[in-house]
């Protein structure tokens, strides 16, 4: 069946016209869907009875459940294990912030991409998510808390550029006008670095925030512990964000996890600001965060500021990222298709 969450209105426009349905019925169930968050035909009250029952034999609302949550004694994070219709299972995150609350979503059930610090891709691939599967998380989460979510970041399950067509329909959608109404400038997407992803997504012209993740400063190190830093060098990649920067004018946040004695040493912070210098950019440091099945251990305090020292005097704009959801396995890196710690 189609999930009617996934269509954008003026598809849904199209399909109930072919169904024999006036137009302005469209937008109708778009609202439901999406402003009222429904999560079955038969909340759509001004939808006739009728209508209803077509719906329900042509489409479904596939959304997501909770199967566990847990919620931080540190800082009220929120870890979500959400169910699909399928039976897959995947994790997302709600934190707080003084501006509101930021969802962190999957965008496909497991990961490809196999970087050697991040649990997402350790039970394997599956499926990608549909668009209304993305939106989903988000609306749940809303429901169960009571809040409404205002930011939205592309880090979860998954890689969001190798689920390209879906992912941007959700960004459609979920900007829409008549539905969730989000900012784009509220939406950060991380890639691992998929070049022709970055450059489709540059003829988008969205607006949003594209997160990178580098983690090293020269291909020798980054394909140690990205696969596919062996398919795109650093390079191609870097040329790509120079690219992206100069036709969409967004500045570019590069992730770079530290991990002691691999890629935190002050030669490799020159090394790393040499590369990005003149470049529309921020560095997003991440002291790397303990996975069961690697043994990476973070940089020490010490190490980290004199990695932000250098970065600094090479005039790098440098952030450290806050670690929230720690005690349930919520932070970068952390996140499962189908296991909840």
């Amino acid at each position: 069946m189609t999930d009617i969450c996934s269509l954008t209105l003026p598809e849904l426009q199209t399909q109930m016209t072919e169904l024999g349905e006036k137009k302005f019925v469209a937008s109708q169930i778009f609202k439901w869907l999406h402003q009222a968050k429904a999560v079955s035909f038969d909340e759509m009250t001004n939808i006739s009875k009728s209508l209803r029952e077509k719906l329900k034999k042509s489409y479904a609302i596939y959304g997501c459940t909770i199967e566990k949550k847990l919620v931080s004694v540190y800082d009220k994070t929120v870890k979500y294990l959400f169910r699909l219709h399928d039976g897959e299972r995947i994790e997302s995150v709600v934190m707080h912030y003084k501006y509101g609350h930021t969802i962190c979503v999957s965008s496909q059930v497991g990961c490809k991409m196999g970087c050697t610090f991040c649990a997402s891709g350790i039970a394997g691939f599956v499926r990608d998510l549909l668009p209304g599967e993305i939106l989903s998380q988000i609306y749940t989460a809303e429901r169960d808390l009571g809040i409404t979510i205002s930011h939205i970041v592309m880090m979860g399950v998954g890689e969001p550029l190798d689920n390209y067509d879906n992912v941007l329909c959700f960004l459609r959608l979920v900007t829409d006008e008549n539905g969730k109404r989000l900012s784009m400038r509220n939406i950060s997407l991380s890639t691992c670095g998929i070049v022709p992803g970055i450059y489709r997504l540059l003829e988008e012209n969205l607006q949003l925030t594209l997160s990178v993740s580098l983690h090293a400063p020269n291909d020798e190190i980054r394909r140690k512990t990205m696969p596919v830093a062996k398919r795109y060098s650093m390079e191609e990649l870097l040329g790509a964000c120079r690219d992206y920067t100069a036709r969409t004018h967004r500045r570019i946040s590069f992730e770079y996890a530290m991990i002691s004695g691999v890629n935190d040493s002050d030669e490799n912070a020159r090394e790393l600001a040499r590369r990005l210098r003149g470049m529309l950019c921020h560095v997003n440091l991440i002291p790397v965060n303990s996975v069961k099945e690697r043994d990476y251990v973070k940089s020490s305090a010490e190490r980290m500021k004199s990695f932000i020292s250098v970065l600094e005097n090479n005039h790098i704009n440098v952030t450290v990222r806050r670690t929230l959801g720690s005690d349930i396995n919520a932070s970068c890196g952390q996140l499962r298709r189908g296991e909840i710690l």
